[in-house]
């Protein structure tokens, strides 16, 4: 493989779809030796490590500002669990460093291997969303960088409209230098976890009304199942596991498993018989564990490399949020779509979203039901049967998540997200994206 190819593969998205090529790859390792980001021929984004699905963190012909350099804790207050750290930093060093002092992310999304600079951008949610709200409602302040060469600390005090616009602002505004945020007491680095098993989409929607007074809730779904078990799957929710309630067992080893060839392993077949044995692996209606947050929280990075069992063509996560009065009837039209169209999935999300709010402008999260499929990049095919599920978002007044987005057209991002327009005021005119010139024509 020749060297532009791995800088390709280095610099692609998580999905993998659709490709794209940077001009150039610049480095940064010290804040106070970035670059003048005028000097730049092309428009520039950071990136850092690459999880976003699709285009968001991708710049094709532009300026890629790699920023895993910079990976310093710059302050920590014990006491109050508020940190400050450089933008490179991953949410995986933040829970090593954490944990251990009683302290625990607010808010993490399905991987801890994405940069703190990513989670502000990305405004990331988790599986607490209806207690704590995205990644953005505990940020107190972070640096910015323009590309006149401002450096400008943006908080509720401080610079307030570029706060609010840079969380979720898909890396837009500016360079981010340095996070400083907020982290939730822990007990522990244990879980008590009850998973429950459901027949139906109706039943899911039983129990997770019950489910409320639990910190964490999320369920998995099959795809493949049709008639009276639309929409079974297996219902998981917990708390934080307190010494004094529980018996922990011993911290496990860490172990991570690597995906050794590229090749297709997820279709139809494949898809069919991973939904029947992961629905069937549990064995009683309702089981109770303690695990560790690894397990719980971030399954999937114990695969490296996960995201090429799709094959060489990538995939494309479609997820999307309804408000709750059309929440079960809109899921039910998605799920037989879905099934009917025969289109691989192996993994898909159901949960729901509470009320509160992120100070983010374009944040994704809000009132209703969540839901995330993967789909197998199979060419046009694909994109077409996904265009039947945008009309049932949109018709049940819902939206698509651009952090996970290749493929919304431009007409239903600027309906998905009025105040577009508003936002854009806010980008730096030396920033831009792949998704951003896609959905907006630019």
């Amino acid at each position: 493989m020749n060297q532009k190819q791995n800088i390709l593969n280095k610099y692609e998205s998580w999905g993998r779809f659709p490709r794209s090529e940077p001009r150039e790859v610049v480095n940064l390792f010290w804040r106070n030796e970035i670059p003048d980001l005028n000097q730049f021929s092309s428009s520039v984004l950071a990136y850092a490590y690459g999880k976003s699905y699709g285009d968001s963190c991708q710049n094709d012909g532009g300026i890629l500002l790699d920023t895993k350099g910079l990976s310093r804790l710059i302050s920590w207050d014990r006491k109050k669990g508020i940190i400050r750290c450089e933008s490179g930093v991953t949410l995986a060093e933040i829970l090593d460093f954490a944990v251990p002092q009683g302290w625990f992310l607010a808010s993490t999304p399905g991987t801890k291997y994405i940069s703190v600079g990513g989670a502000l951008a990305n405004d990331v949610h988790g599986k607490n969303h209806h207690k704590n709200g995205t990644f953005g409602c505990h940020v107190i302040k972070f640096e910015l960088i323009r590309s006149n060469g401002e450096r400008l600390i943006c908080s509720e005090d401080e610079n307030y409209e570029l706060f609010c616009a840079t969380i979720g602002g898909l890396g837009l505004t500016g360079l981010i230098t340095w996070v400083e945020f907020k982290l939730q007491p822990c007990p522990s680095s244990f879980f008590a976890i009850e998973s429950i098993k459901f027949d139906s989409l109706e039943e899911f929607f039983e129990i997770n009304e019950e489910s409320e007074v639990f910190d964490y809730t999320v369920s998995w779904v099959d795809t493949t199942a049709t008639g009276s078990k639309l929409g079974r799957g297996i219902y998981n929710r917990g708390n934080h596991a307190n010494p004094k309630l529980y018996k922990l067992p011993d911290l496990p080893k860490p172990k991570q498993i690597p995906l050794p060839i590229e090749a297709p392993f997820i279709n139809s077949c494949t898809v069919n018989v991973f939904n029947m044995l992961y629905y069937n692996k549990q064995m009683n209606k309702v089981e109770k564990q303690i695990v560790h947050y690894d397990p719980f929280f971030y399954p999937l990075d114990a695969v490296v490399g996960w995201n090429r069992a799709y094959g060489k063509n990538g995939f494309i996560q479609y997820q999307f949020v309804v408000p709750f009065e059309r929440g079960k009837e809109t899921i039910q039209k998605i799920l037989r779509k879905v099934s009917d169209s025969g289109m691989s999935s192996f993994l898909t999300v159901l949960k729901t979203f509470g009320y509160v709010k992120s100070p983010g402008m374009l944040s994704f999260p809000r009132p209703g039901i969540t839901m995330a499929v993967d789909f197998r990049y199979d060419g046009q095919q694909v994109l077409d049967k996904l265009k039947e599920l945008d009309v049932l978002v949109r018709e049940a007044g819902g939206v698509i998540y651009p952090a996970k987005d290749s493929r919304m057209s431009s007409d239903d991002f600027q309906r998905f997200y009025p105040n577009w327009k508003e936002f854009s005021e806010f980008i730096d005119p030396k920033f831009s994206s792949s998704f951003w010139r896609r959905v907006t024509k630019s």
